[in-house]
């Protein structure tokens, strides 16, 4: 069957589109397209069927490890039937999970959410609407399900600090996981995925009234430039957003206290500990 024998399975906005396409660009390696195909965790995907699923795998060569990373996975309590899902269909499957500092995570993902539509909301009101923001960035909460299905052994938790720091032997260590023949090799030429300098959220009927050709150039030679300008900043975040002092504080307790139960299931890791700055040791 043209089934996966890995997945990545977030956290999102912790590195997992970069590992996986520099998974992807190793010999022996196939990554499914879409990259993300959320199988698991989509219902309407699941409804799908497993052919459908292996058939993304289909065009694996033969003898190659066969992957795909969907940070959906890790996404309680929306997704609350991935891990029964993926435990009754790949029992046997290598999971691989990364992680960040939670508060940075939560920064990053609000971007990415106000970019998309997702929240039209400062920083500090989104934390009220969205609990998604904090709840996926509570990595003992997210993978504890993974490790009581499959046994921490086939879990393997990176950061995305050690992945930037230290690409080579970050990979070197996937590939042993993985069980891959050949060592793996940082490709430098790839650049970093999912990473922008300038957050723009599009408009409505983006692709209609921005990206068509005709409709940029009836909007340069009728709009002034000045009008134009001004739109574009009120769609774009130019700065990083900042949690307030009391949010911060609420947050670091609540994280802290994750990052116990992940000290738990991955005792001794010092560059899990890292992610936490705000922790006591």
């Amino acid at each position: 069957m043209a089934l996966p024998d890995f997945l990545l399975i977030g956290a999102m906005k912790c590195g997992t589109s970069t590992l996986a396409a520099q998974l992807a660009a190793q010999p022996g390696v196939f990554m499914a397209t879409p990259k993300e195909p959320e199988f698991f965790s989509e219902d309407a995907n699941f409804a799908r069927g497993q052919g459908w699923y292996e058939a993304l795998f289909d065009a694996a060569p033969d003898g190659a490890l066969k992957g795909e990373a969907s940070t959906g996975y890790t996404k309680l309590p929306t997704h609350p039937e991935a891990v029964a899902r993926i435990r009754e269909m790949l029992p046997e499957v290598r999971l691989v999970y990364l992680i960040r500092n939670p508060l940075e995570r939560l920064v990053s993902h609000y971007i990415h959410d106000w970019t998309m539509g997702v929240v039209d909301c400062d920083l500090a009101q989104a934390l009220e609407r969205h609990p998604e923001l904090v709840a996926y960035g509570r990595y003992g909460a997210q993978i504890a399900p993974y490790v009581e299905a499959f046994g921490a052994e086939r879990v393997l938790l990176l950061t995305q600090p050690a992945l930037r720091a230290r690409p080579q032997e970050v990979l070197e260590q996937v590939g042993r996981f993985l069980g891959l023949a050949a060592v793996p090799r940082w490709q430098a030429d790839l650049a970093e995925a999912n990473v922008s300098a300038e957050r723009v959220r599009p408009l409505p009927l983006h692709g209609l009234l921005v990206l068509n050709p005709v409709a940029t150039a009836l909007r340069r030679r009728l709009v002034p430039k000045a009008l134009r300008d001004r739109i574009r900043r009120s769609r774009t975040i130019t700065g990083r957003p900042q949690l307030t002092p009391a949010d911060r504080a609420r947050l670091e307790a609540v994280f802290a206290e994750d990052a116990r139960v992940l000290a738990e299931m991955f005792p001794g890791r010092a560059d899990v500990a890292g992610c936490y700055p705000f922790a006591a040791p």
